[in-house]
């Protein structure tokens, strides 16, 4: 991200200066096109001259990360997770072995909601964790290695997973 008053050259606009930074983009003035705003993304523009941060400033796009954190860490808020499309309204169908008794059906959806919902507890136990002052380090080293174990035993509904950045992982190459 470049702070305001760098020098940038894009290959359509021309040469121009970062007037503005948002959470999503640049504002940059171009001497012969005027304000545009370029996605933070846009990787075609050279910087021509990069102003150091400011040591004293918080950027926006900074102060907007670290509360999205704060909010999911603390209040219980979770992100949506979505399901992978080949799954939405389907249905799980639990069958006994006795053909006497009745299978039971359970909406896809639903059963992929309680997966989200025990990795959303798992998170919630790992800070817990993590900032518990009676325990040592290797106390939480021990309980690191448990929800890793955890994590990777969950592995196996990563099918219902729209997004494979939303897969569970465990340990690599390990137990």
């Amino acid at each position: 991200m470049l702070e305001i008053g760098s020098r940038v050259e894009h290959p359509k606009y021309g040469p121009g200066v970062v007037i503005d930074v948002r959470t999503d983009a640049h504002v940059i003035t171009f001497i012969e096109h005027g304000v545009k705003t370029i996605s933070l993304d846009y990787s075609e523009m050279t910087v021509v001259e990069a102003v150091p941060p400011y040591k004293d400033r918080v950027s926006f796009y900074d102060m907007e990360k670290a509360l999205t954190a704060l909010l999911r860490r603390w209040s219980g808020i979770t992100e949506l997770i979505p399901i992978a499309d080949k799954w939405r309204g389907g249905v799980m169908i639990i069958q006994p072995v006795n053909k006497e008794l009745k299978p039971k059906e359970i909406p896809t959806d639903t059963f992929f909601h309680k997966i989200v919902m025990i990795r959303e507890k798992l998170r919630v136990l790992e800070q817990k964790i993590n900032n518990s002052p009676k325990l040592s380090d290797d106390e939480r080293i021990e309980w690191q290695q448990y929800i890793t174990r955890i994590y990777g035993t969950l592995t196996t509904f990563n099918e219902l997973f729209a997004d494979k950045s939303d897969h569970f992982v465990g340990q690599k190459g390990g137990n």
